[in-house]
Order: C-alpha cells, then sequence, then structure tokens
C-alpha cells in the first residue's frame, strides 16, 4: 500500500510541474512577434498596418494584375489568430466570422481565407500557393521565407506592431 502512494504522490507532482511548465510557456509566448510571411513572388516586401488590414480584410485582392492574394488564418485558439483578431480586424471571432459572411453573401468575395492548422502548415502554404500571405510565430519562421515588414519594421524590432 505504501509503494501505491509513493507512485500516486509522484504522479501528482509529475502532473503539477508540467502544468507549471506548460502555463509558463504560454505565459511566455505572449511577448513574441507573429510574423508576417508570403509567398516569395509577390512583389511586395513592406506594408503599413492599414495596408494589412485592407489586406486581410479582403479589401486588396490582387497583388498585381496576374497575382491574386491568397489569406492563410490560423485555426480558432491558436495565439497567431488572437493576435489577427485583436489588431489586424480589431473583431472577436463571432465579428470575424460574420465579416466573412456577410461579405462572400454581397459577392465581395469568393470565399473566407483559408484555414491552417499549424506554423509549418502556414509556412508550407506560402511557399506553394501563388499569392499566399499567412502569420507565423515569428520562432517558427523558415530560413528562406519571405518576411514582410509592417510599418518598416521585422519582428523583434522595437516597434513591430504585432506581438
Amino acid at each position: 500500500m505504501r509503494a501505491y502512494w509513493k507512485t500516486a504522490c509522484a504522479v501528482l507532482v509529475f502532473g503539477w510541474l508540467c502544468l507549471c511548465c506548460t502555463a509558463s510557456a504560454v505565459a511566455q509566448g505572449h511577448d513574441v512577434d507573429v510574423a508576417l510571411v508570403a509567398d516569395p513572388n509577390i512583389p511586395v516586401s513592406n506594408l503599413t498596418l492599414a495596408e494589412v488590414r485592407k489586406v486581410f480584410r479582403g479589401e486588396r485582392q490582387y497583388w498585381n494584375t496576374n497575382l491574386a492574394v491568397v489569406l492563410l488564418i490560423r485555426a480558432p485558439v491558436a495565439r497567431e489568430r488572437d493576435v489577427v483578431l485583436k489588431i489586424i480586424y480589431q473583431m472577436s471571432e463571432s465579428q470575424f466570422k460574420q465579416f466573412w459572411i456577410a461579405k462572400i453573401f454581397r459577392a465581395e468575395s469568393a470565399s473566407a481565407p483559408k484555414v491552417v492548422y499549424s506554423n509549418d502548415m502556414a509556412n508550407e502554404l506560402v511557399t506553394a500557393i501563388p499569392g499566399a500571405i499567412a502569420f507565423v510565430d515569428a520562432r517558427d519562421v523558415r530560413p528562406g521565407t519571405k518576411v514582410i515588414r509592417v510599418d518598416g519594421h521585422l519582428p523583434g524590432e522595437a516597434g513591430y506592431p504585432l506581438r
């Protein structure tokens, strides 16, 4: 019986430590910038925050006459999505969904942004889909990926607005 309690206590302590470490990692993640990554062939390397809003609200639908904008956004509950909803869209999750339903209903857009389920998926798709643009955790940007400056700043620089 004593061995049982020793094991049970060890499992509880281990679980508590895991929970604390996870909470700490989540808390630290709030200070991480969210990078704007894109198809290397899009003809922009810097956008103002207002221009980013226009792109992600579907107000700018083409990079140039031959290249359509393809929006990729993380699935609900992802921190990157929360940052985009708060800073770019300035909407709640339900307002965001209603915004795109109305936009499609009015034929202002053919579809809502494509949902991606991980930063890896976003990284893969921006290099595979012409005109694609997405947000990823700055720590997950792959070497060689095109990172768009926002208001002249890259993630990690002072004044970068997406965090």
